[in-house]
């Protein structure tokens, strides 16, 4: 598909509205999240069950039948961060999580999403391998923390390779932010 061919797609496509299904999920999980019992607890790993799947769909339908637009790139990133942000800052008010990993993981994420806007105009860095495989961390030790009677031992492990993915990976990115940087201002003879 053309670039012409893709500013011909509607922003309101499945792949879209899926992304803003998830955003809108966010506020129902943190509400069934601090609601007292283990039904409410089983709602909220429901809810971002649900919510951590249309990561996934969104973004293969987009691939698959080339409905990518501005709105996606943008708002994909933007929603997954407010998910598992509202997710690690919750469990970490709820006293489950400690503050440093949510602080850690955070600010990552906001370094990598300045990085994006930083570099918008040079053009879009690729999701890398690293970058799947911590959210699949992310995710994966999420719910090891929503479930009600996980192993600590367990959740600590996979906790703990979800802070270390997201750091590496967040190193990863700086350096392709800067090297795209450094080879568009070549190619603008700047």
């Amino acid at each position: 598909m053309t670039r012409d061919e893709r500013r011909l797609v509607s922003p309101w496509n499945i792949a879209n509205v899926l992304t803003v299904i998830r955003l809108a999920l966010v506020p129902f999980f943190v509400t069934c999240l601090f609601l007292p019992g283990p039904g409410w607890r089983l709602a909220a790993l429901g809810v971002f069950a649900v919510a951590s799947i249309t990561d996934h769909l969104d973004g293969e339908l987009a691939r698959r039948y080339g409905l990518i637009t501005d709105f996606g790139k943008i708002a994909d990133p933007l929603a997954d961060k407010a998910l598992t942000g509202a997710a690690l800052v919750s469990l970490s008010i709820l006293g489950e999580l400690p503050w440093w990993v949510t602080i850690v993981i955070i600010v990552r994420e906001l370094g990598v999403t300045v990085l994006r806007f930083w570099v918008i105009r040079d053009g879009v860095i690729p999701a890398s391998y690293g970058g799947k495989v911590k959210t699949v961390l992310q995710i994966a030790a999420i719910v090891l923390y929503l479930l009600p009677f996980a192993p600590d031992p367990l959740r600590w492990v996979v906790m703990g390779a979800a802070v270390l993915v997201t750091l590496g990976t967040g190193v990863d990115y700086v350096w392709r932010a800067v090297r795209l940087r450094q080879v568009a201002k070549r190619a603008r003879g700047e």
